[in-house]
């Protein structure tokens, strides 16, 4: 697989974000100088250690002519679309996400259709389904309930739409709850780490919301296997979950554990204007099938790896703010 990835050009589309800026660590360490697409505005606090090994490129993906012309310049065989806007409550301009996740997907799709490529992964996201009462299949019917929801969805179809009618190994991971290295302090389980770190109690919303989370190692290891199985992707859609649901309380409870037991949540001291499931577990057994892939790390495992990277690195997240 290193030998493979070392031989072929690869681009990685929102290299500065969570998922992205993991992907791109991840080839870097295995000897790549993967390409990555910046815009003149993206914070690069993630990646700025390896920015001198890797070929950056300025476009906003919604410039359909430059995207174009750089897809054409690189010619990569290897396309990571993680790209993506509107997975915060405060990413809420309706435009910037039709235009990042839609027409930046069709955009980064149309351009790669005119070369050939091994493999493209499109980053979904479990927020596609809607709500469920029970585990979530590829097959369910999609009922996004947000314009997030209904920005991914609508990527996600336009692959699998041209992946199927073109014959293009295409195919869309769509990840449940990823958690881990470099993932912004706003969210959850790096808010809490950090609070505890600092000895402060975090302020937390509904203990009762529930999520599928998924290690960041284990959501990287999805992407690469991908690519080792390029021959049967055209078209699919894969969910990257870890396959059971935890409760926000269960996961405070056991990062309190891990750190310090004086620690005091301070539970519905923050509003959460969501629309929160009762249920929220990813059905795997298709990925486990076709990818031969699965989740290597529970909850504990993956939390545990988490606070020791954030306690290595608590001066780039007080760099960054």
């Amino acid at each position: 697989m290193v030998s493979e990835l070392l031989t072929k050009k690869i681009l990685v589309t929102g290299a500065t974000g969570f998922i992205g800026a993991n992907l791109t660590h991840y080839l870097v360490s295995q000897g790549c100088r993967p390409h990555i697409t910046l815009r003149k505005e993206s914070n690069t606090w993630r990646i700025n250690e390896i920015l001198k090994k890797l070929h950056i490129h300025y476009v906003d993906l919604s410039d359909k002519d430059r995207i174009k012309k750089i897809i054409l310049m690189i010619k990569p065989r290897i396309i990571y679309h993680c790209a993506t806007y509107g997975g915060f409550s405060f990413q809420a301009d309706s435009d910037k996400i039709i235009n990042t996740n839609i027409i930046g997907t069709i955009n980064l799709v149309n351009a790669c259709r005119k070369i050939e490529f091994d493999c493209l992964v499109n980053t979904g996201s479990s927020s596609e389904y809607g709500l469920k009462k029970q585990p979530m299949k590829e097959s369910d019917l999609l009922e996004p309930i947000n314009d997030y929801g209904i920005s991914k969805a609508t990527a996600t179809l336009f692959c699998q739409s041209v992946a199927m009618r073109e014959k293009l190994p295409i195919a869309t991971l769509r990840l449940f709850s990823p958690y881990g290295y470099f993932e912004s302090q706003a969210r959850l389980i790096p808010s809490v780490i950090l609070s505890c770190l600092n000895k402060t109690n975090p302020e937390l919303s509904s203990p009762d919301s529930v999520r599928d989370f998924i290690f960041i190692d284990d959501v990287i290891n999805a992407y690469t296997n991908v690519l080792e199985n390029n021959n049967k992707i055209r078209g699919e859609i894969f969910n990257i979950g870890y396959g059971r649901q935890y409760s926000v309380g269960e996961v405070v409870n056991k990062i309190i554990d891990l750190i310090s037991d004086k620690i005091k949540p301070q539970w519905e001291s923050i509003s959460n204007l969501r629309v929160e499931p009762t249920s929220w577990i990813a059905d795997i057994s298709k990925a486990k099938e076709i990818l031969k892939w699965m989740p290597c790390n529970n909850l504990d495992a993956g939390l545990i790896k988490t606070i020791d990277w954030l306690k290595r690195n608590l001066k780039l997240y007080n760099e960054k703010n």
